[in-house]
């Protein structure tokens, strides 16, 4: 067995526990992004949203780095850009080869078009849209980034609230969590290694009851405001546990 077939089949094994119930159609084209590109899941290079598979910033820099890339050039669009409106255009143009024309991308990025969490960082998310448009035209990449999309709609699925009065009536916490993970198919691991950290302690056994509720009731709105942005601090900590184990 290849090295290439052993990261594909690694990479269909991370993606179904992470993504639980991924379609036939789903794995298929994750085999073939990861034969042609050698993407990781486990590095955070992909990700599927709303029935898509996204590649990342981080992915499209390691492509990059294994072909070669001899240099890329970032400069700003003033003509574009609002400094006062915090509103931001990029052009990137990334170079295969020394003797390359370049190859350009333009990025653009304003407070109406990026996450919340992003907010005021609306620069250096221009600079990075414009970066990895560059990059995809250079390489020959079909898929869109994830850093692109800017913010996801809303599912418009709610979860029933814990009862106020204390009763009991209402759904427990962990059972309100695992429907969480369940209906926003996210990684139960990283899910968790978010809650210690949000709660800080050491696990988490350690930590309240009242600090697993506000975890729990944060988790519900981020995944429906912003799941996309939700899952890029999932996989930090993915990135984290990787850098340990090394």
């Amino acid at each position: 067995m290849t090295l290439a077939t052993i990261a594909t089949n690694r990479n269909i094994r991370l993606a179904k526990q992470r993504w639980a119930g991924l379609p036939r159609m789903a794995l298929i084209a994750l085999r073939e992004l990861s034969l042609e590109y050698r993407l990781s899941v486990a590095l955070g290079d992909l990700f599927y949203i709303q029935d898509r598979w996204y590649v990342s910033h981080a992915g499209l820099l390691r492509i990059a780095q294994r072909k070669r890339c001899a240099g890329i050039k970032v400069e700003s669009v003033e003509e574009f850009s609002d400094p006062g409106a915090t509103r931001w255009a990029f052009k990137a143009t990334v170079f295969k080869t020394g003797n390359c024309k370049g190859f350009v991308g333009y990025g653009d990025a304003d407070p109406s078009n990026v996450s919340s969490l992003v907010r005021g960082a609306e620069m250096r998310v221009a600079e990075t849209r414009a970066v990895n448009r560059a990059l995809r035209k250079a390489y020959g990449i079909g898929l869109c980034s994830v850093e692109e999309i800017g913010t996801t709609p809303e599912t418009g699925a709610r979860l029933p609230s814990q009862n106020s009065t204390g009763n009991g009536s209402g759904p427990k916490v962990r059972d309100r969590l695992c429907q969480l993970i369940r209906q926003h198919q996210l990684d139960a691991e990283l899910v968790k290694a978010y809650a210690v950290d949000f709660c800080g302690t050491k696990t988490l056994r350690g930590a309240s009851r009242e600090q697993i509720e506000n975890f729990v009731k944060q988790l519900a709105d981020w995944a429906e405001k912003d799941r996309n942005a939700l899952l890029c601090q999932l996989n930090s900590y993915a990135r984290a546990k990787q850098e340990v184990v090394a």
